[in-house]
């Protein structure tokens, strides 16, 4: 474990989000600069994708964290039996979900009740097959839907902030069902589809398309927000939500949907609306 992964048990994590969240939105022309130069410079950002690319134009550092893309630099699947990648990032994990267990790392894993914070709706997924795509500070920040959606239901579930580094995802135990997440419950043609924004240290926020900010305000106990009737849907590749700092989406999908692309393997780098799963029709 390094000493950064050890640290993040004993430093005070909303606290140090907070005080993220004020920097992040300040809008100090040298403090906003040098965060988005550092960043930069540090993780070696693509700003020629970006619809901003001049890096002193963003008017905080939030605002060039959530920076959209310019118009056809990602593209969804052609073939209509795929679901696209929802973003830019790393696989974590992938694939089938063992007697409701979630593999982590080696040694380590965590139930979809556990994640999902409802027994019920775990239940759902119990045999069915998951995706961890970590989003690293250089990557572009949105999440977009893997497939057309109407909105069910979110569950803000609280909880810790850990960092979702490699080093932490081996290293401390059920990170993603500890951190805090949301949760969000679609219905597709193929049946329920969970998209769990998971949030980390320094995270200061989650943001979706029909509410806006969810996390924070943090809270101490499970905030259930029922879209049933709501007419909330969005189509296949639209944008759903955005980290406005790195973190990790984990999709959920039912038993016997489809099969997961080969390119879908631990650590592999993905892109926004590239082939990810095959339905099977």
């Amino acid at each position: 474990m390094s000493a950064v992964t050890w640290l993040t048990y004993v430093l005070p994590h909303r606290a140090l989000s907070s005080a993220a969240r004020k920097l992040a939105y300040s809008q100090n022309p040298k403090i906003k600069q040098w965060l988005i130069d550092t960043v930069v410079r540090k993780f070696g950002v693509n700003l020629s994708e970006a619809e901003e690319s001049d890096a002193s134009r963003y008017a905080s550092f939030n605002a060039f964290f959530t920076r959209a893309l310019k118009a056809g630099v990602r593209t969804p699947p052609t073939a209509p039996n795929w679901l696209s990648m929802p973003a830019d990032g790393r696989v974590s994990q992938c694939g089938k979900i063992e007697a409701g267990r979630i593999f982590q790392a080696k040694g380590q894993s965590f139930t979809t009740a556990e994640l999902l914070g409802d027994d019920a709706l775990g239940a759902r997924f119990n045999d069915g097959e998951f995706a961890t795509i970590y989003l690293s500070p250089r990557d572009y920040h949105r999440v977009h839907m893997p497939c057309k959606g109407t909105l069910v239901e979110t569950l803000h579930v609280p909880g810790r902030l850990f960092s979702v580094g490699p080093d932490a995802v081996r290293n401390v135990p059920r990170l993603f069902a500890r951190n805090e997440r949301l949760v969000c419950h679609f219905d597709t043609e193929f049946g329920p589809m969970m998209m769990v924004m998971v949030g980390a240290l320094l995270v200061s926020g989650v943001e979706t398309v029909w509410s806006g900010v969810e996390i924070p305000a943090y809270g101490d106990r499970i905030q259930r927000k029922d879209w049933r009737g709501k007419g909330i849907t969005l189509d296949g590749f639209a944008e759903m939500a955005r980290f406005n700092y790195g973190s990790t989406v984990i999709v959920l999908l039912p038993e016997g949907s489809g099969v997961w692309s080969n390119a879908m393997t631990a650590e592999a780098p993905v892109r926004l609306g590239e082939p990810m799963f095959e339905l099977q029709r």
